[in-house]
């Protein structure tokens, strides 16, 4: 019996590509590409992989034909006696919404519980509304890693593509940074300088270990942590501002220590 099957789809210019998958159950992944002649309309999307049952397939398909057009999706799905979670395929199916068609270029893995979104979008509107639709379909027991770039080559494009959903590490409980923090932040602050006179928030996060008051503290602490070192780096302290949100803003489920991690993190986000 196979317990790590693979859904792939893929096709020809302005791609993307969907992964889903498990490490002892179903996985599926599509992908739509396009050469450099003809509109996106006229591109293929071709499923291939396996998935737990029949059902499950023709689910899939019937929603990527919704979404792309029945003449443009190839069928080259399995059906796997494959171990799936609870309720995979709705989750599967609640995170092919129509928002994707706005990526192209990049892949959306689906790993057990951990799911990661690459490629390029319009803007950064677009970037954090295609996250959000997928983060809202997969439901709360799923790790989101949003490594969508916007295509607008805006200064806040500049700032998420230098971070790369990387988190900036402190010692545990405290507002230190650890040598990988730093070493994350040397390149921030050549970003930093790139932007220029724009002013910029460093936010910190934290996971929802402890109370809501002293995680808001520590989350703010890490901000002004963060803010003074990139001073010492020769970025201007007037175009840095600081926010602590604690627990309030996870992007990661709080009961694995995988999601804990990702919660606690730094944002920096252009005003």
């Amino acid at each position: 019996m196979r317990t790590h099957p693979v859904l792939a789809a893929t096709g020809p210019l302005t791609s993307w590509l969907l992964a889903i998958g498990l490490l002892l159950s179903p996985a599926a992944a599509f992908a739509q590409t396009g050469g450099p002649s003809g509109t996106a309309a006229e591109k293929p999307v071709v499923a291939a992989g396996t998935v737990p049952d029949e059902a499950t397939r023709a689910a899939i398909l019937q929603r990527l034909r919704e979404l792309y057009g029945a003449n443009r999706v190839v069928d080259r799905i399995d059906v796997d006696a494959v171990i799936a979670p609870p309720n995979w395929s709705d989750r599967v199916l609640g995170m092919l919404g129509p928002d994707l068609k706005q990526v192209s270029g990049g892949e959306l893995a689906i790993d057990g519980n951990s799911v990661r979104i690459s490629g390029q979008v319009g803007n950064e509107a677009a970037r954090q509304q295609v996250a959000s639709a997928i983060a809202t379909g997969a439901g709360p027991s799923y790790v989101l890693k949003n490594s969508l770039v916007g295509g607008g080559g805006s200064k806040q494009d500049l700032l998420d593509q230098t971070l790369a959903d990387r988190i900036i590490e402190f010692k545990s409980g405290s507002a230190t940074l650890t040598d990988g923090g730093r070493a994350i932040l040397d390149e921030m602050a050549v970003a930093l300088e790139s932007v220029g006179q724009q002013q910029v928030q460093v936010i910190g996060h934290t996971d929802s270990v402890g109370s809501r008051e002293s995680n808001i503290a520590l989350s703010l602490q890490r901000a002004i942590a963060v803010k003074a070192y990139l001073e010492q780096r020769g970025v201007s302290a007037d175009n840095l501002s600081v926010q602590g949100f604690g627990p309030d803003r996870p992007v990661a489920d709080n009961d694995s220590d995988d999601g804990r991690a990702r919660n606690r993190r730094i944002e920096f986000r252009v005003m």
